[in-house]
């Protein structure tokens, strides 16, 4: 059964995102990471005003080989590393136990959400963690299904669920808001029309679950 992790690791104990410390104000998003012989290969997307200054940190760092921008999206732009692949390293942890990022961004710290194939993968990469002394906070571990489930039990179309989430991730319901919905369409490839009726539906559907039906059920 795949289980989900979700969990927080300090900068300065993640290498690969220790390249950004000294690009201020910049969100960093990590994509995906592709195992090659030696080295890792991850994708990630970057938020802020000098992409120069940040590509200039990455290609300076010693364990970069080279990097590429792929695309650009309005302000965010998305990049492909060749990384070192040190064994001592967060993402090599994670390659190693067959992990797949399915989520992970930059704060104060790093915030990661990964999908093992099973508990013993996820014991695995936890045993490496603590055998490299990488400091973990583990937040939640729950199953594939019960995470699919809980979409279900609020009622959203999984169309309506990754917009809320892309929406949630990227300061949307923030005050003063991070993001438009034009950005947030652009991002799913949708029009800003069609990524308001996913939000407010999802939003409508979610209020009503947990507010009307918690009403509803509750005891008289």
């Amino acid at each position: 059964m795949s289980i989900i992790a979700e969990f927080t690791v300090p900068s300065s104990e993640f290498v690969f995102g220790d390249v950004f410390t000294e690009a201020p104000d910049t969100t960093i998003e990590l994509e995906r990471i592709v195992p090659a012989t030696g080295s890792m290969m991850p994708y990630f997307w970057v938020r802020c005003d000098d992409p120069e200054e940040v590509e200039r940190a990455i290609r300076t760092h010693p364990a970069v080989h080279d990097l590429t921008r792929l695309d650009s999206v309005d302000d965010y732009a998305l990049y492909r590393a060749t990384w070192d692949g040190d064994v001592h390293d967060l993402l090599y942890g994670i390659g190693e136990a067959d992990g797949v990022i399915l989520e992970a961004y930059s704060t104060d710290s790093w915030f990661f959400r990964l999908r093992f194939p099973n508990h013993d993968a996820l014991a695995g990469f936890y045993n490496f963690c603590t055998d490299h002394e990488i400091s973990v906070h583990l937040e939640r571990v729950y199953s594939l299904s019960e995470h699919v489930n809980s979409g279900r039990q609020l009622g959203l179309t999984p169309e309506q669920r990754t917009a809320l989430v892309l929406a949630l991730n990227r300061g949307y319901f923030d005050t003063p808001s991070e993001a438009s919905l034009s950005e947030l369409g652009a991002e799913l490839g949708i029009t800003q029309q069609a990524m308001s009726k996913r939000i407010r539906g999802g939003t409508r559907q979610v209020l009503t679950t947990v507010l009307l039906d918690s009403v509803d059920r509750a005891p008289r």
